[in-house]
């Protein structure tokens, strides 16, 4: 599960299994698979990253050999997310 703020700052958590959609509209809607639509603060990049790091945590759990491979892309992606904040901060 994630965790999400709606829009007026309560947290929830998500199961990220269940997301079908995720649109920027300009708000982030999160449509379920079962048709239920929650509204976020945080980007539909931000939904996604959380989710691959929840699933990047399972495996590590469940796969334990792989947890060096797993953490070094975790590792290499927030380097990447860092540079493309400084980028967009920058203007670039």
């Amino acid at each position: 599960m994630i965790e999400l703020t709606r829009l007026n700052g309560s947290r929830l958590a998500i199961n990220c299994d269940l997301i079908k959609y995720a649109e920027a509209a300009p708000d982030t809607v999160l449509t379920l698979i079962t048709g239920e639509k929650l509204v976020v603060l945080e980007p539909c990049a931000e939904v996604s990253q959380r989710t691959l790091d929840y699933r990047a945590a399972v495996l590590r759990r469940a796969w334990p050999e792989a947890a060096s491979s797993l953490s070094a892309k975790s590792a290499h992606d927030a380097g990447q997310r860092v540079r493309d904040r400084a980028n967009n901060a920058s203007g670039e």
